[in-house]
């Protein structure tokens, strides 16, 4: 496994994402039911401590009550797993999302995309300024994510996070509202993948790639070489796990990952 130093912090390369954890598989209601009947606690923690098997030593999830309470379980049985926390756009306030993710002890703290997209779409991006101090304050590392390319780009003149979450694809419009409607038609568009790509190149902060993989509609090797080819010294990926159909699935990413250099 290879990591990267983000202020005194070692995070490796390849990240466990927590979607599939939670029930989201922007694959429609279907599946997300799916995947929340196979992730019950136990299997979560096996995941996680398979990952750590393999020298993955972050895990990407959201602040709320469920994360939250499997991490103090999954601890208190000897994991050892850093933890980057989520806001949640559907909780009252993103202050009081970051104070939900502080109880359960991150390394670092990022602002939903889908907030931020929602702010940039409304011409808000002045509301990210206090929420950035906020995680600030609290001594973690602080960062923002975005399904839309030109986020990013007003981020490098605006703000100073630690860090930035990119996706790949924008695969719903998030002016109405920050949280996706369950039966919102997702649709991911490659010229999305192309315009963030474009954007990652002329940033300085470190990058976390994410939605690599479209929601499980591309080949992992053709992402993840698109991924390693793109990908700066420095940035890492956040890639989620939803093994019932595919056992090894972490083995799996690793081996690719290797095969085109990324780790």
């Amino acid at each position: 496994m290879k990591y990267v130093n983000l202020k005194g912090i070692k995070i490796s390369r390849f990240i466990i994402g927590g979607n599939p954890f939670s029930g989201f598989s922007h694959q429609g209601i279907e599946m997300d039911m799916r995947m929340k009947k196979y992730f019950i606690s136990q299997r979560i923690k096996e995941t996680l401590r398979e990952a750590e098997q393999w020298g993955i030593n972050t895990f990407i999830g959201r602040a709320d009550n469920h994360i939250l309470r499997l991490l103090l379980e999954y601890r208190q049985e000897g994991g050892k797993i850093q933890w980057i926390a989520q806001t949640c756009p559907e909780i009252k306030s993103q202050e009081l999302s970051i104070d939900m993710a502080i109880s359960g002890n991150p390394v670092g703290c990022y602002i939903h995309g889908g907030y931020v997209d929602f702010l940039f779409l409304n011409n808000e991006m002045g509301k990210i300024y206090p929420l950035i101090e906020k995680i600030k304050k609290y001594g973690i590392l602080s960062g923002i994510a975005g399904h839309i390319s030109e986020v990013f780009l007003w981020a490098e003149e605006n703000i100073d996070v630690d860090f930035y979450m990119c996706s790949y694809y924008n695969p719903v419009n998030r002016k109405e509202k920050p949280e996706k409607d369950i039966l919102q038609e997702e649709i991911f568009s490659d010229n999305d993948r192309e315009k963030m790509i474009m954007a990652i190149k002329k940033l300085k902060k470190p990058v976390i790639h994410y939605k690599i993989m479209a929601a499980g509609r591309k080949n992992p090797e053709e992402a993840i070489s698109f991924m390693s080819k793109n990908a700066r010294e420095n940035d890492m990926v956040c890639i989620g796990i939803y093994q019932e159909e595919k056992r090894w699935m972490i083995k799996e990413n690793i081996e690719l990952m290797r095969k085109f250099g990324f780790l």
